[in-house]
Parts: structure tokens; sequence; C-alpha cells
């Protein structure tokens, strides 16, 4: 359940069309602004431009986690797209706060061009939704499409998701607040920990036999080098120049071996990590420096979004800080308790 991206991207993969003059604008797209002269909105995007001359009211989200930065932009969406997971109306914990009034229509599984146009959007949003071009060009005779700016789906940071959105949803402010917010969280949890800087972090999974890491390019990734810990750049070079995760052998799990582990798997396959012989010789468990996520938090992570990860930031402060105050003997109660700790 925590690694639905991996099927997602390979999906992706093979739909990606190549836009080297869209992703050109990319450095404008975050400081794009309105023609001065029609207040007409221009956002570029990998499949083109979204022109947009009037702030949408009727918002539907197609990416599988763009809906939690619409709820934090006080956007209520008529439609979100179900990623996975048995949560009303597709909208996880951290972000059920937000969702107010009617509950949105809930789309699972392939777009159905057919059933977006019966919603009647004037904005569809289809930014990580792994749509191929044809895909956009049909959902674009409905409504103007939002798409991310770079080729690989899925790739796109929470920061500018947010800013693409308050572009086009005139809520630039918001959007921008709602970032500084959210990195002085980051910040006061390095100021509260600075020997996590520089230090070594990994972010691993153990998916139906397969075990492996994610990339810095990764949100959960992303979510390490947020605290001020560094990925291995072997990762990044395992995961390739777009790759967002590593696959790894059984027989070699050298990859793993950081001064943090977390393991961001359901409970379900923690038998299998514990199982692992090689992960026996890897340091963090001999020094007792793994951690475990809860399910809720491992999707927290995996949708990385403006509202998940401060709610897992909060969660996971303490079981990191019990892992990295240098005392092995300290217990981290997530890898006690599923039987991973030394």
């Amino acid at each position: 359940m925590t690694v639905h991206r991996l099927d997602l991207a390979r999906q992706a993969s093979q739909r990606t069309i190549s836009r080297r003059a869209a992703l050109a604008a990319l450095a404008t797209c975050t400081a794009a602004s309105p023609a001065l002269a029609e207040e007409v909105v221009r956002i570029p995007h990998v499949f083109g431009e979204t022109v947009l001359r009037q702030p949408p009211r009727r918002v539907v989200s197609l990416g599988y986690t763009a809906h939690d930065a619409l709820l934090a932009l006080d956007v209520q969406p008529v439609a979100v797209r179900r990623w996975f997971g048995d949560q009303a109306s597709a909208i996880w914990p951290w972000a059920q706060p937000y969702q107010k009034g009617p509950q949105p229509v809930v789309l699972a599984g392939e777009v159905s061009v057919e059933r977006v146009a019966t919603l009647e959007p004037d904005l569809i949003v289809g930014i990580g939704s792994g749509i191929s071009h044809a895909e956009y060009e049909a959902l674009s005779a409905i409504a103007p499409v939002l798409m991310q700016a770079q080729e690989q789906a899925f790739s796109t940071s929470w920061d500018n998701v947010l800013r693409m959105l308050g572009l086009a949803l005139n809520k630039r402010e918001k959007a921008e607040s709602l970032i500084a917010h959210t990195r002085q969280q980051f910040a006061a949890v390095r100021e509260r920990h600075p020997a996590w800087t520089g230090r070594t972090a990994v972010a691993a999974y153990n998916f139906s036999g397969e075990t492996g890491a994610f990339t810095s390019n990764d949100t959960r990734g992303r979510f390490l080098t947020e605290l001020g810990f560094v990925v291995p750049a072997a990762l990044d070079r395992l995961g390739g120049r777009q790759g967002f995760y590593a696959k790894l052998s059984p027989e070699d799990l050298s990859p793993l071996d950081a001064d943090l582990l977390i393991w961001v798997s359901s409970a379900g396959t923690v038998p299998d990590i514990v199982a692992l012989p090689m992960r026996r010789f890897l340091r963090a468990h001999l020094e007792g420096r793994e951690v475990l996520t809860s399910p809720l938090l491992a999707a927290a992570l995996s949708f990385g979004s403006v509202l998940s990860l401060p709610f897992a930031l909060a969660a996971l402060e303490p079981e990191i800080a019990a892992a990295m105050d240098g005392d092995p003997s300290t217990p981290v109660a997530s890898a006690v308790q599923a039987g991973l700790a030394p």
C-alpha cells in the first residue's frame, strides 16, 4: 500500500510525451504572472500551456494527491481521484479538517472523459495524474487542464504544486504563506536537532517481495532532506536520472547502510523485513537506528503534500530523535514493537 507510486510510474513511463519547450519554461512557471492587459493567467507545462481568463469555480482533481493542495488553498474540489486506501471521499485524516460542504465525487481507476464532462468543471487538475497526451487533449475540450511542468508525472514537489495551483486559482499569496509556514515547521525541527544535518538517511520499502529505497527525487527522500539529512548519492545513481526509487538485490543491501533507516512499509511486510538476512549487517540495525512507519504515516509520506508532511513530521520526530540520540540502548518504539530492534 505504501509504494503504489511504483505501479503508477511504470504505467506513466509508457505514456510520457517529450516536450522540451515546456521544460524550458519551467523556470518561469513559479514566477509567472497574469498578462497585465487582459488579466489572463498562462501557465506552461509538459503538454503545452493552460490559459485561464478568470479564477475557476468548479475544479476536478485528477492528480492522485493534488486535492490536498486544493483543500489547503480553501478550494473544495467537485471531484477527486482515489489513489489507495479506504478513506472517506479519498481524503485522508490530515486533510479531512479542510473538507467543508458537500463531499466530492470520487473518481477511481482510469480517467473517464465522459464522467469528467458530466461534472462541468472549469479547471481540471492533471498534476500527478499520469494521464497521456491524448487524454489531455480530450479533457481540454471540456475545460482547461493544468499539468505538471516536467515529464516525470509524479515528481513535482509539494511547494511547486502549491505555486501552480495558487497561480491558477488566484491564490498566490495563500500558496506562498502555506509554503513559508510548512518550511518553518521543518526549520524548527532542524533547530531542535542540529546533529541531524549532514547525516545520511534512507527511506526504504519492502513490497511484494521487492526491497528497495527511495531517491532524493521522491517525496520520501525530500522529507529526509528537509530535516537536514543527506540521501546517499549511490541511491540516486541506482534510481537513474528520472527514477524515484532504486530496486535492490536481497543479497546486497549496502545502499541502505546509512545513519538512519526508515522503513516505509505496511505492517504486513514486517516479517519479510525481519527475515532479510543482509539487514543484520547494516549499521542502522546494529546500532538501533531503524524506524518503522505505521500504515497511516507511510501514506502521509507517500502523499508528500503540504498537509500530509507536517502530519508525518509531528509523528516521526520523536522516533527519529530516539534513533539518532547516539545511544544504541535507547528504544525506538516502532522498531521494538515490530521486532526490528537488534
